[in-house]
This record gives structure tokens, sequence and C-alpha cells, in this order.
């Protein structure tokens, strides 16, 4: 086998269409074939015919002629004696087969003339072409009945030679936006695309604030052609709410989308760059859902219409368990859809067939790609099949940083307790995307996966039958049916499978990712020597805003081969016309491709690692392109522009220049008014009791009536601590009789002046023009003194030492000592 050969052999595993007939064919040997998933779809109405020729005519009439050959779908035209091809006629399956051979390929499903005629808009049977275009690919899938237990593998394309070329980007700012195409959205278009409308529409381009607008509609205008901008393509040939005649409308919104696109200057290339050529997403060859096990899978909710109020079941297992969105939700770029409080809902009807088809192999699996929005949400609902709070079927719910499983069976109660959670030391749920799977088998019960790892089991209760689980209940996702139990996230995938997912299996759908993903071929055979030579990127959009480049590779799709001696270093991603600014993950890459190292199927790694780009245009217009310092013998001596200067901060609120002494300057101080050490027994108690309320920071703003308490306290018991000292008193109020009676100690100023004097000049100090005067301190505490010192003949024996102490305590515990 050459090296082509043997490329393709292991980079695709889809069989062509003529092979993949004959190994489906032949019963006795051969290559394998994956099972169906099971389904129920109504029964052929009035198929009199033959029976099936073969074993595959067999399989394409279970897994195709069943579900379209209804008069809804496509048996009024291609059914007997309608259009050709006939691939739905009711005479003969064996010729309705030979008529569906021609419009199909069962080595490239989603490729099949079939796939792609209804998702262009012929005759789509629900409300989105994709979703159509989705579920016939399921169905031709299962016909062909791969044999990688129901793996999608991908085959990659080469793509379309193109220069990098000179291109308009969105500017930082939205002024010249509101200015122009802003208005007439917002007069004509705010009643459904803003948040704040009756029934509110992703994207919210009409949104109040103009920032939040601007960032949805980026992907709605093309500012190198304005009249392919879809603002304008949606009124002009699609009549949508146009509020004049729609020929007039369109010329009104290309006009401000021209007016915008004027004032745009344009991006000119770098001619002395090294660069690869030039890409857009859709460019790339599609690896979305690439080697997922879904042979069991009877709901599949991949999010790809990304737009209106119903996520489609796109699992092909009839009937269609399509889910309503209501309250708040939008829809995330890259498929996916955002929970802030709504939900999305099944009917009871549709959701019966969870309950028929898992009670049937009495075993399930909930996988589902989340991003919890935090983690302190509690009893909140990602996804359950129940009738309220207290009854359901199964739940997995987020408490905090952990994931919660109910699963009801003979062993549990109705409301499927006690729950299964992941362990919370381990704080395995985070605030960011991850892959969860709860199985539930007779065998294992229930356990956890997160991310391809088994994080909660083995299941502390023993295993039961599903015979108690109830039909009439229905599946939600982001909340309980009785719209209680709120969980706000990302959802970008969810899928329920009739059987219990191994470890391997669940390690599959992990690696296989979530969300609209390409490989993006760089070509870079312009460059080097080296024929159909090409840059490997992994590319998805991240989100509405940026895009995620990941794992970088040299690979060429020549397998004859062998590249020896590539020196890749300094690779810059860049974006209509410019290098990004930022996000440059690849830059230090200084490698030299080695043949020994270098396989045909995956080429050679040069990065294990992912950065994220900012979205422009939108993907179907940003163009992506490569540059390099070296590559080959070609090189770039890239210069690090000088950063831009950063603007003088604003002013912000004026700060007070008055502040607080904090709780360890307080008794410092205090300690320093009155000469008595911190560590007094007393004084050291008190402190330690009060200090939690006393300040902690200088703030005045955060000043609290509980440090006037605490400081108040603190005084107290450091002058409690001075004047109950014999040597501490008289050295500190020298000539004052402590002996004498209140009623006689207190009675001329000069008396009270030898308690007043050494408490301001020690406590307050003096000629300080921030302080309050002498003059007014010695007024209030002689006040203090007096009232407190009219009490005559019947004044205590110690009512002096008590006089003298609720002087200093004043002083002490006084505003001059907690402010500074």
């Amino acid at each position: 086998m050459n090296r082509s050969s043997n490329f393709r052999m292991r980079i695709l595993s889809a069989l062509s269409p003529a092979l993949a007939a004959l190994a489906l064919a032949g019963c006795g040997g051969g290559a394998s074939t994956a099972e169906n998933p099971i389904t129920s779809p109504p029964p052929p109405a009035g198929y009199q015919g033959p029976p099936p020729a073969s074993q595959d005519v067999q399989a394409f009439k279970l897994s195709v002629w069943d579900n379209l050959q209804a008069s809804n779908r496509c048996g009024s035209c291609h059914g007997t004696g309608g259009q050709v091809p006939s691939f739905v006629r009711n005479d003969d399956i064996n010729l309705a087969y030979e008529a569906a051979n021609g419009v199909v390929d069962l080595g490239n499903p989603g490729g099949s003339m079939m796939v792609t005629k209804v998702g262009g808009g012929h005759n789509c049977w629900l409300a989105a072409d994709s979703a159509c275009a989705d579920q016939l690919t399921v169905w031709i899938r299962n016909w062909a009945g791969q044999t990688l237990g129901g793996a999608n593998n991908v085959q990659l394309q080469p793509p379309p030679l193109r220069d990098v070329g000179a291109s308009k980007s969105f500017p930082s700012s939205s002024a010249l936006f509101g200015s122009t195409v802003y208005p007439l959205l917002t007069q004509y278009c705010s009643r459904c695309h803003s948040s704040g409308a009756t029934t509110p529409q992703s994207p919210f381009f009409a949104e109040g604030d103009v920032d939040v607008a601007y960032a949805a509609v980026r992907a709605k205008i093309n500012l190198d052609t304005p009249a392919d901008s879809r603002l304008v393509v949606r009124l002009r040939e699609e009549f949508h709410n146009c509020w004049t005649d729609c020929a007039t409308s369109a010329n009104v919104m290309q006009a401000a989308v021209q007016a915008f696109s004027n004032g745009v200057p344009v991006t000119q290339v770098d001619p002395n760059l090294v660069l690869s050529k030039a890409l857009t997403l859709y460019d790339g060859t599609v690896a979305s859902g690439g080697n997922r096990y879904d042979n069991a899978a009877i709901a599949l909710y991949e999010f790809k219409t990304g737009t209106g109020t119903v996520a489609y079941d796109t699992s092909g297992v009839e009937p269609a368990l399509n889910l309503t969105l209501s309250g708040a939700v939008t829809w995330v770029g890259g498929w996916g859809i955002d929970l802030r409080g709504g939900k999305a809902q099944g009917t009871t009807a549709s959701s019966r067939k969870l309950h028929d088809l898992i009670r049937a192999t009495g075993e399930y699996s909930v996988e589902a790609w989340v991003a919890p929005a935090n983690v302190v949400q509690e009893e909140a609902h990602i996804v359950g099949y129940s009738g309220g709070t207290m009854v359901r079927n199964f739940t997995l719910r987020q408490t905090m940083y952990d994931y919660d499983y109910f699963n009801r069976s003979t062993t549990t109660s109705g409301n499927g307790d006690p729950a299964l959670s992941t362990p919370s030391a381990n704080e395995v749920l985070q605030a960011t995307l991850q892959h969860v799977v709860a199985t539930y088998s007779a065998v294992d019960g229930r356990r956890i996966y997160v991310n391809g790892e088994l994080v909660a089991g083995p299941d502390p209760v023993a295993a039961g039958l599903l015979t108690d689980w109830n039909d009439t209940f229905a599946l939600v996702l982001g909340n309980e049916v009785s719209n209680d139990r709120t969980w706000q996230g990302v959802v970008r995938m969810v899928a329920i499978h009739n059987r219990a997912l191994s470890q391997p299996q669940i390690q599959q759908n992990f690696d296989a990712g979530v969300g609209e993903r390409f490989y993006l071929l760089f070509s870079v055979a312009h460059l080097i020597n080296v024929p159909q030579s090409y840059l490997l990127f992994e590319v998805s959009q991240f989100d509405s805003y940026s895009y995620l480049f990941n794992k970088p590779a040299f690979i060429s799709l020549d397998g004859n081969q062998d590249p020896d001696q590539i020196r890749i270093r300094g690779l810059r991603i860049g974006v209509n016309g410019a290098e990004l600014r930022v996000g440059q993950a690849y830059s230090p890459l200084d490698d030299t491709v080695a043949a020994a190292v270098y396989e045909p199927a995956t080429g050679y790694p040069l990065s294990d690692i992912g950065t994220v780009v900012a979205l422009d245009k939108g993907p179907a217009a940003d163009e992506f392109f490569l540059s390099f310092e070296q590559i080959g013998t070609n090189t770039h001596a890239f210069n690090e522009p000088a950063p831009t200067p950063l603007p003088p901060p604003p002013d912000g609120d004026p700060s007070s220049e008055i502040g607080l002494r904090t709780f360890e300057e307080i008794s410092a101080s205090m300690s320093e008014m009155t000469g008595v050490p911190t560590t007094e027994p007393l004084v050291a108690d008190t402190y330690n009791r009060v200090r939690e309320q006393l300040p902690t920071v200088e703030n005045i703003e955060g000043f609290l009536s509980s440090h006037q308490v605490g400081t108040a306290q603190m005084a107290i018991e450091y002058c409690n601590a001075l004047v109950d000292d014999s040597g501490m008193r008289a050295a500190y109020f020298p000539g004052f009789n402590f002996a004498a009676s209140a009623a006689t100690a207190f009675d001329t100023p000069a008396e009270r002046a030898q308690i007043t004097g050494p408490l301001i000049a020690r406590a307050v100090g003096t000629g300080i023009a921030t302080q309050p005067s002498a003059g007014e301190i010695t007024a209030e505490v002689d006040a203090l003194i007096g009232r407190l010192a009219a009490c005559g003949a019947a004044c205590a024996s110690d009512r002096t030492f008590v006089i003298v102490k609720s002087a200093c305590s004043a002083v002490v515990g006084s505003a001059s000592t907690l402010l500074q």
C-alpha cells in the first residue's frame, strides 16, 4: 500500500458508497456493522410490496424509508408515481433503495445530496432547515452502519487557495455604529431583538445599551460588501418584518451599513510578512462530533439552529423530543444556549419515548456539555425528566461545587432520593466548560463522570428496577417543570442514551469535543518544498465573541511525502489583514519537523495548547492567516510593536484626609497615653475580647458604632489600671489629693486642672491645628467632673477614684484617639 492510500485509510474510516453497500450486504464476513439506535417510528403506511432483497435493503428500510415515507415528509412527492428519485415509493422497497443510492453518500452522510437539498430549504418538515438536515444525516449514518461504534470520522479536504487580502475590521468603539446603523435597529427591531421585549429574540442587536448591541450585531454586518450583510438580506430576500415595502426597507438598511463601512479604514497587509494562505472558518473541514459514540442515543441536542424558540432533537429517534425555549434564554455562537433564568422543556407526550425506551433496557445515560455560570448555585436543576420538585424519574443538578444525581427506582423514593453526589472536598464542579455523564444500570447503579473520569461511584444505594417510572413527566433543561429550581449557565450539548455508557465510550465522547469545530488547513506549500503541505489547526467558535485555535500540527495531504528538517519558528495568527496584538500563544514556538516523528495520518505536532482569538466580523467573514519568523528558509525579523500608552487614570472620588486608627494602633496609642503597658492582664483580656469590633482598615467611610463602643471599653480598662495603681496615678496626676472626698476634691479650677491638664497634655496634645483646642476640651471635661461630683454628702467613699477614671476614659476614648 502506498503512503497516500495508507494516509487515507488511517485518517478516514468512512466507507465509499459502493464498499459500504457490499459490507452491509455480506452476512457471513467482512467489516462488522454498528448497531442502530432503538427506534419507534410509526408503522409504514400500506406497504404491500416484495420483501427486501438483502440485509442492506432492510437496513435502508428501517433507518431511512420508514422515517421518510410519510406524506408530510417525502412521501407526497417522492413516492410511487411521484417525482424522481422515488426513494420512498411503497410498491417495491428494492426500487426505492435503488433510487436512494443515487442521492446519498454512505461514506459521507452529511454530504449526501438528500441532506444538502433539504438543508438548503427543500421541503423541510421542521421549522429549521438545519434540523431536518441533521436528522437526515443521522438516519443515513444509521443505514451506513459504520464500524467504529457509531463514530463519525473526519476526512480532511484540501481547502481553497486564497492569498491574504486587505480587509476592514470593526472599530473598537461603538460610536460610528451608534450614529449609522443603530438608530434603525432601535426604531424597527427593538420589539423583538432586545432583552426587554415581550418575546425577546437573540441576538440583541437592538438593545438599549449601544455597546451590547454592537457586540451582538457584528456577525450580521459585512463591512467589505454591505449588500451581503445579514441585516440587509433578511429584509430584501426573506421579507423579515419590513417596516415599509421590503425593497425600500432593505435599501435604507444597506445605506446605513454602507455609511458605517465608509467610516472604517481598510487594513493593509504588511508586504514583508512571511504568510500562509488565508482561510475563513467555513473553508475548513467539519470536525464536530467526530468519533462520537451515539449508538444508543434516543434524544440529542446540539443547538445548531442558533435562532428561534425551539431546540431540536436530532437523534433521529421518533418521535422527536423538541424543546421549547422560554424565559431568559439566548443562543450562543458555535452552538449552545445560555440559560439565565429561563428553561428548555419538551412536552409530556414526546418525552414519553424516554420512559418507553429506557424502561425497555433498564439502563440509561445522561450526557451534557455544560458551563455553570458560578459555583454558588444550590439545588439548581441542569437536566431533568420530572414532574415537580418532589417527584421525578431522573435529575442532574448543581449544588455549589457538586453535581447531584437523582434516579427513581424500586430501591429509592419517588423523588430519586438519596442523591449520588460528587465529593464536596474535591470541588469537581467548576464554572468552566465540562463534560458530565450520569449513568445508571441494574448492575452498577448510578455513576457520575466528569471530563472522562469517574468522580462519583459506586452507588451507596442498591440498584433497582425502573418499573416505577412515570410516563407523564417532561424533559427540562435549566430548571424544574415547576419553575422553582433555576440553574444558570451555558449548555453546549445534551444527549440521552438508553444504555449505560462504558468509561471507554465516555472517554471517546469527551475526546470528540463539542460545538461547531473545524480543521483549518493553512497552506504553506508555496513557502517550502513539500507538496500539499499545511499547518493544521482545530478551530471552533468558542462563544459569541471569540474563536479557539488549538493543537497546531504540520501535515501533508500527499501521502508520498516524508517531510524532514523544516524549521518553524515564531508562529503568529492574523485576522482580516493584521496580526493579533494579543493572544499569540505560539509566538515562542521554535521546532523542526522531523521525519522520524512525522505520522502521515496526524502530521507533526507543534503544540498541545490552545489560544483564544477575538471574533471580528463573524465566522462567515473573518479571514485568518498565519505569519512566521521562519519557516523553512523563509525568514522575517519580528519587531515587537511599542505598547499603546495608557491614558492617565481618571480622577476618582475624593478621599478624606482623616482616617481611623486600626485596632492594634488604638491599643498602642492608649498605652502611650496612660503609661499602662499593653500586657497588663485586664487590659490584654479586654483587648482580646473587643479586637474584632475595632477598625481593621483606616478608611473613615468604614466607621461603625461598634468601633466607638470597643474604643470606649478599651479606654475604661486602661484608665482603671492607671488610677488603681498608686505609683502610676501619683506620677500621672501630681499634687492631686485622691484621699479627699468627691464633694471637696474638685471644688476649685486648680484642683480640676490637676486632672484635665495631664490628660490633655498626654492624650490630646496642644498646639495641633487639626485637634479641638485645649480650652474646648477642658470646658467639656470640667462640666463632666462637675456633674459626677454633685452628690454632696451622699457620695461613696471611692467616688473620687470613679470621677478621675471617668474623666480619663472620656479623653483617652475620644475621637482624638480614634481618628488620625
